[in-house]
């Protein structure tokens, strides 16, 4: 896979998702300027070289549909189409790759560095390292119950078992 397509894709989405709010009068009021202009330079090199690729259009229909993130296959479809005119068109590729790294140093800018989170969820900026041994459970969150062996493990000494 061409470096960089992925998160191409990546900012593809939001753009759309960015787009699809300004149409329904819900944009956030504080996306830094260099960091939505990056993202229409990623939006525009792609639209051109895709043009009317159905899978652009997809990502166009699923972030209408509010959703947080792009389904597999469509983020699949689009990378495809993006490796495979990449590898097609070495001026796109640099036009690309140009695109990405100037949406990731205005990232870098903000100091967000492209991690965010709504509603209920967890946004990480770094590493994370999540450990679990003998039997015991280990996650950043765990929404609902967790039960590990028996419900009633028999206690020491108690005879039961």
């Amino acid at each position: 896979m061409f470096p960089g397509v992925e998160i191409a894709v990546g900012y593809v989405f939001a753009w759309a998702v960015r787009k699809a709010r300004l149409v329904a009068g819900r944009a956030d009021g504080e996306v830094d300027r260099a960091l939505e202009a990056g993202m229409d330079r990623v939006h525009d090199v792609v639209s051109r070289k895709l043009g009317g690729d159905p899978a652009l259009e997809q990502v166009a229909e699923e972030a209408g549909e509010d959703r947080a993130q792009l389904s597999d296959e469509t983020r699949q479809w689009l990378a495809l189409s993006l490796n495979n005119a990449a590898k097609k068109d070495e001026e796109f590729a640099a036009a690309l790759k140009a695109a990405v790294e100037e949406v990731q140093a205005a990232e870098r800018a903000v100091g967000g560095g492209g991690v965010s989170a709504s509603g209920d969820g967890i946004a990480v900026g770094g590493t994370v390292e999540i450990h679990a041994e003998g039997g015991s459970v280990a996650a950043v969150r765990i929404d609902g119950p967790v039960t590990l062996g028996a419900a009633n493990p028999p206690q020491p000494g108690t005879g039961r078992g």
